[in-house]
């Protein structure tokens, strides 16, 4: 063992190990996209699953071939799909084509948020912070519960009777 006699010189016997040599400074992340330069990833919420491909554009939205107001009518539903956009300052500045499949409009709405939101962590590293800051990368694990035998509901009882 190497003698050791100040802070400095336990500091250059740290350095000298190979674990200190094997731990990374900073985990620097590279965009993804593929050769027509777009961002794919996968967004779920409830039983809904979002596939979501982002590229440079005037800010179309297209989900299953329509347009966003026309698949999503309801104005929240919208405003849940903008939200990635607002929250990494880059409204208007992607076209977003989906397509999703499985659960209700709500749940579908929360699924292509979360599949852009992925997307453009992908696309441009640099907005990760503020994505995951809103909450936005995390997949929403609630879901439905089962039935169970013997309840009416899941947990909803059947009317008491004494007599």
């Amino acid at each position: 063992m190497a003698d050791i006699k100040s802070l400095d010189d336990l500091k250059s016997a740290v350095a000298d190990t190979p674990a200190a040599a094997a731990a990374p400074a900073a985990i620097v992340r590279e965009p993804m996209r593929d050769k027509l330069g777009r961002a794919y990833a996968t967004g779920k919420r409830k039983d809904a699953v979002a596939r979501v491909w982002i590229k440079p554009g005037s800010g179309k939205v297209t989900v299953n071939g329509k347009d966003m107001p026309v698949y999503f009518a309801r104005p929240v539903l919208q405003m849940i799909l903008r939200q990635p956009f607002t929250v990494a300052g880059v409204e208007g500045q992607f076209d977003v084509m989906a397509t999703v499949a499985g659960g209700g409009l709500s749940g579908q709405a929360g699924a292509v948020k979360h599949g852009v939101s992925k997307a453009l962590q992908l696309y441009d590293p640099t907005l990760r912070a503020a994505l995951k800051a809103a909450g936005f990368l995390t997949r929403d694990s609630r879901v439905v519960e089962r039935k169970k035998y013997g309840k009416a509901k899941a947990r909803k009882s059947f009317q008491f009777s004494k007599r």
